[in-house]
């Protein structure tokens, strides 16, 4: 009886010990990044003062956006056709770049 429980228990959660979740990665954040540049600033700083700084944010805040924009949820007719093209990856990667730059109210990036 014992042995059937432990059995049941490894058979489920052994899918969750092996997921991978991919953490974004910032040098390729940096490379994709190009294109947001021209609205957001090199560095996420944007200058125009209609669009979001994106140094400094949340990661998550900043996927979350990113996908929203993607699945139609968030309307932007500009952010939903550069979304579009975006895996989850490329989301990930963008978001780890953003976050890793210092905002304008902050000295220093995340960790």
């Amino acid at each position: 009886m014992i042995n059937r429980t432990i059995s049941a228990l490894l058979i489920g959660i052994a899918p969750l010990l092996f997921t991978v979740a991919h953490a974004g990665d910032p040098v390729a954040g940096e490379q994709k990044a190009a294109t947001c540049a021209a609205c957001h600033g090199a560095n996420g700083i944007s200058t125009i003062a209609s669009n979001p700084i994106l140094a400094g944010q949340y990661p998550s805040y900043l996927e979350h956006a990113l996908r929203s924009y993607r699945d139609g949820s968030r309307q932007n007719a500009i952010m939903a056709g550069f979304a579009a093209q975006l895996s989850d990856e490329d989301i990930e990667d963008l978001a780890a770049w953003f976050s890793s730059q210092p905002g304008p109210l902050q000295t220093a990036p995340r960790p």
